[in-house]
């Protein structure tokens, strides 16, 4: 099919549903869930063909280890995407919500009401779980998708969309084309000259595509190119607290794109051998003066430096990172903070790993991407960072020449 076709109908789709109810709206969902783990033999079969076909490309180089990671489809995994969508339902609609009130006049009143972006366009790499996440929250939202894959896991994407859309055709009010797939490379160049009918693109995957994105296409873009997180243990920092932190940071899923890549270490840190022994023990290979700091390992690889004080490292992180998220270990309460309000990033810790970087963590019950813009949406991006607003102007026939030719004055009353 042309994909302007496509994206007509996925515009048409936007306006139908931004009309569509919570009710509807959670049934589908809670359907879509349901339908997910009623089916999850079959996702996995389908999972499988993929991997072995990955594993090939990643014994021949051509796809890195941390992507071959990502593809995997798992019992934890499907149960995190069944639970991501059921945290959904249980979310308020972030729709129609009145966030402003203002009474500009008597019987003139002024409304700042939610209401969705419209089109998504979702391109991403082996991520066979980002359609359960984009389709749930876009449904939610409001939104319409039209959602591209890699080729890497283009069995299970094809399986997980079959098994979203049959529910979504099996709902009687809920629009159709709502949820669309593409396929091609074609289909990407296509969608990021489709300015007339999408309203958002959001590319989850390596910072090559997200460059590539950026460059070619006049449609705002939301994501993060890269994910060079770091931790700063600072003098005061506990031993313990600390190695439990960087190791979890490090190794619980090293691939993912919330994994710290830097360690910085007070020169005063009294235990500094200590826990760099312990995190060699963990089996983190650690790199001292790296070629380069600004470096996305995506494995068990972590570099590491000692600064002199709390402001090198600030800084440090500031120059080197990528704005993702950024840990400080300490007791000490002010220069938690003082960390917290100068790292630049959309995510600053104190005492706590960087892999609760994620919208599922968040509550957020999934998240369509990471964020590391300044504009609209920052950070684990959910069902708010889905929707945009409008003006709503509600009055009994003023007209604005009686307020410029000062027969009539403004007196601007909040209401809410």
């Amino acid at each position: 099919m042309d994909f302007t076709i496509i994206a007509r109908n996925a515009k048409k789709a936007s306006l139908e549903i931004a009309n569509l109810s919570e009710e509807i709206k959670n049934d589908v969902l809670l359907k879509i869930a349901n339908a997910i783990e009623n089916e999850k033999n079959e996702i996995f079969e389908a999972n499988l063909k993929d991997l072995k076909e990955a594993k090939i490309l990643a014994d021949k180089g051509k796809i890195s280890i941390s992507a071959y990671n990502r593809l995997k489809l798992d019992e934890n995994k499907l149960r995190d995407m069944v639970q991501g969508i059921k945290d959904v339902v249980s979310l308020d609609d972030p729709v129609n919500k009145i966030l402003m009130k203002r009474e500009l006049d008597t019987d003139l009143t002024l409304y700042k009401v939610s209401c969705p972006i419209g089109v998504l366009g979702i391109i991403f790499e082996a991520r066979p779980d980002v359609i359960s996440q984009i389709s749930s929250l876009a449904i939610k939202s409001s939104n319409a998708v039209i959602l591209k894959g890699g080729k890497e896991a283009v069995n299970t994407n094809k399986k997980i969309f079959s098994i979203i859309n049959s529910v979504c055709n099996s709902v009687k009010d809920f629009p159709k084309n709502v949820i669309q797939q593409v396929f091609t490379r074609e289909d990407v160049a296509e969608m990021l000259k489709c300015d007339t009918y999408i309203n958002l693109i959001i590319p989850r995957g390596g910072k090559n595509l997200v460059k590539y994105i950026k460059a070619n296409t006049n449609i705002p873009v939301l994501g993060h190119a890269d994910g060079i997180c770091h931790i700063f243990t600072d003098e005061s920092a506990d031993i313990d607290t600390a190695i439990k932190i960087v190791t979890d940071a490090k190794m619980q899923y090293p691939s993912a794109c919330n994994s710290v890549e830097t360690l910085l270490i007070h020169k005063n840190f009294p235990k500094k051998d200590k826990l760099l022994a312990a995190l060699q023990l963990s089996e983190i290979k650690l790199v001292d003066n790296p070629e380069s700091w600004s470096n996305e390992y995506g494995d068990n690889t972590l570099a590491f430096k000692i600064v002199n004080n709390i402001d090198e490292a600030i800084e440090h992180i500031n120059t080197y990172g990528s704005g993702h998220t950024d840990c400080i270990v300490t007791k000490n309460i002010d220069n938690a903070e003082k960390f917290m309000n100068n790292v630049d990033s959309a995510g600053v810790y104190f005492n706590a790993s960087t892999r609760f970087a994620d919208g599922f963590r968040y509550g957020f019950g999934a998240e369509v991407g990471i964020s590391t813009n300044k504009t609209h949406a920052r950070g684990p991006v959910g069902l708010e960072g889905l929707t945009i607003y409008k003006y709503k102007l509600k009055g009994s026939g003023q007209i604005a020449g009686d307020y410029i030719s000062g027969q009539k004055h403004f007196h601007h009353k909040d209401l809410i």
